[in-house]
């Protein structure tokens, strides 16, 4: 582990493992880096040198007042790509962590980049509108974060259950992984929790996508209700040229915890291409 200090002071908490080709695992909403616990364990034993990090406001990073926005996290991880002097990286992100990927290349270029991977990300845009039919309700973020400001732990217990896909018959994932999903969540800044809806719910990234000039995996599950598959994976691969899109037909948002063996599966063939 190590800390690594932003452009800003803001301290970034890292994990760098292993040796090998290097690939950064970018975290989603409302986690940490250790979401990823699953597809770190298959990437070091095959052989890869495998970064993780808490964003900003998130786990063991700084918890600034300020600043949850895209510009500033993917200023956050340039300073970790540079400070760590990755070469020809995969950058891997999940969720709200796919919008790093995409502003990063649009801000800081893809001269140290190989390839990336968009994993039931909110890339390009979520906020439904006039010029985005299929997104999600304004009213559906305004109503997250007003649970989040009256009980943000409810609010966490309750989302955890549709993230993965748990219902009434359905139960892909054991209670153990749901508290511990629990306990990743609530580690986060209550601010951090806050604003980083409007950052992934209302951040357009149809621009950025121009910048992906590297071979683009997007993998999402069809019953995603946390991010619907219409106005993300199916509009980026639209969107980003010769991308290729995998379709998990029936998994939920998780999918890194509900279809693991799948995942790392078509990660390490997209990686060693």
């Amino acid at each position: 582990m190590t800390q690594i200090s932003a452009r800003d002071g803001s301290t970034l908490h890292v994990k760098d493992m292993g040796s090998g080709p290097p690939v950064v695992l970018i975290h989603g909403w409302p986690l940490t880096g250790d979401m990823w616990e699953y597809q770190t364990v298959t990437l070091l034993e095959a052989g890869y040198r495998v970064i993780t990090y808490d964003r900003r406001g998130f786990g063991h990073s700084s918890h600034p007042a300020n600043g949850y926005h895209y510009d500033q996290f993917a200023d956050d991880l340039a300073d970790i790509i540079d400070k760590l002097d990755l070469q020809a990286a995969s950058l891997i992100g999940f969720s709200m962590g796919g919008g790093e990927i995409a502003r990063y290349l649009s801000r800081h270029g893809a001269g140290r980049i190989a390839r990336v991977a968009l994993i039931a990300s909110v890339v390009p845009y979520l906020l439904k509108g006039d010029d985005n039919p299929d997104g999600v309700p304004p009213t559906v973020f305004a109503d997250m974060k007003r649970q989040i400001r009256q009980d943000r732990f409810a609010f966490l217990g309750s989302f955890a259950k549709t993230f993965y896909g748990v219902g009434l018959v359905s139960r892909p994932v054991s209670s153990e992984l749901l508290d511990w999903t629990f306990a990743l969540a609530i580690m986060a800044s209550p601010k951090a929790t806050i604003d980083c809806v409007d950052a992934f719910g209302a951040t357009d990234f149809r621009p950025d996508l121009a910048a992906f000039t590297v071979p683009t995996l997007i993998i999402h599950g069809t019953a995603d209700k946390t991010v619907p598959i219409d106005p993300s994976a199916r509009a980026a691969a639209k969107g980003i040229p010769h991308a290729t899109l995998i379709e998990y037909d029936g998994e939920p948002h998780g999918l890194f915890a509900t279809a693991p063996e799948r995942l790392n599966e078509d990660l390490l063939a997209f990686l060693s291409r």
